[in-house]
């Protein structure tokens, strides 16, 4: 199965099977012939190195991949044949993901896309508790749809990523929790410890809707999940819960967030500043993300785009000041 994996990862594995199966019902990709159209690009751009294609973020939630940006992860067996040269490849390995940007041209319209690339064994390690951030598993603890896989294996492998994700995304953050309460509050509360522990432009707002539209959704992943779950977790058909959990396994949970947050922000300043060698238009792609979510225009200096290592730091500076960096 996986050989890199400890028994306890074996077991919990096989305890989210019930979840496994469901997230693709829960979660199915949007038949819309233009993103069919879009992973066979770019599975054409990089040849047979792409194994999966796994689609969230806001166009997945809307259906209509040319509303905004479509998010994607190609899962790839190798980092070399993705991206060019051996730095990126190494970079890639380090401080996963490497970040492209792409348009493809679809009849008389334009598909974007940002894309990002990791391999399967590092996906993996990184949905698992054997990763400290909350980087991977707090983002594929939302949902996310495998819109492609080379073969059933890897379906039924990166199945397990997302299950795991959930996993440990609910024991990280089921800690901090309260005591009693409603599934969309626990999540609302998760999602937030989960977006403050790294630099981003949403405002405090996002884990309030995402927790609210997609309730049902995390409703049924949570019940799926509980056999897996180290706490005495309770959870009734309305979405009402109550969680026993000890003082000092509370206090251990804040702890360990407070580390998270500063370690975030520090791994968020890097990925940028990586993100100037290995992503085209970075700075460009950069200021329009941060425009659209806002509503503040950002200008590039001159001198950013010229000498970014050197004059960046004070752009970086500005942006957190006027509060588009949280």
């Amino acid at each position: 199965m996986y050989p890199q994996q400890t028994l306890g990862n074996v077991e919990t594995t096989a305890k989210l099977a019930p979840l496994t199966r469901a997230l693709a019902a829960l979660t199915p990709a949007p038949q819309h012939p233009a993103l069919g159209f879009l992973i066979d690009a770019l599975r054409a751009r990089h040849g047979g190195c792409v194994q999966a294609v796994l689609f969230y973020g806001s166009c997945l939630r809307g259906g209509d991949p040319f509303d905004g940006l479509v998010d994607l992860y190609l899962v790839v067996g190798d980092y070399r044949c993705v991206n060019r040269g051996g730095l990126g490849a190494l970079w890639n390995r380090l401080l996963p993901p490497n970040v492209f940007y792409t348009e493809v041209p679809v009849e008389e319209r334009t598909l974007r896309c940002k894309y990002a690339v990791i391999t399967l064994t590092q996906l993996r390690k990184a949905c698992s508790r054997r990763w400290f951030h909350s980087y991977f598993w707090g983002r594929f603890s939302q949902p996310t749809a495998i819109a492609w896989t080379r073969d059933e294996t890897t379906q039924r492998s990166v199945g397990d990523c997302l299950a795991l994700a959930i996993h440990t995304f609910l024991e990280r953050t089921l800690p901090c929790a309260d005591a009693q309460g409603d599934i969309e509050a626990l999540w609302r509360a998760a999602l937030r410890l989960s977006y403050r522990a790294e630099l981003r432009p949403e405002s405090g707002e996002r884990a309030n809707e995402l927790a609210r539209a997609g309730r049902t959704w995390y409703l049924e992943v949570t019940r799926l999940a509980l056999p897996a779950l180290s706490l005495p977790l309770e959870l009734d058909a309305r979405g009402y819960y109550r969680l026993a959990v000890s003082s000092a396994r509370r206090r251990g949970c804040r702890a360990a967030w407070v580390v998270r947050t500063g370690q975030g922000k520090l791994l968020s300043v890097a990925r940028l500043l990586k993100a100037l060698f290995t992503f085209d238009g970075a700075l460009d792609y950069a200021a329009w993300k941060l425009e659209r979510h806002s509503g503040q225009r950002i200008e590039i200096p001159a001198r950013v785009r010229r000498y970014p290592l050197i004059f960046v730091w004070g752009l970086f500076w500005d942006l957190y000041r006027r509060g588009i960096f949280r």
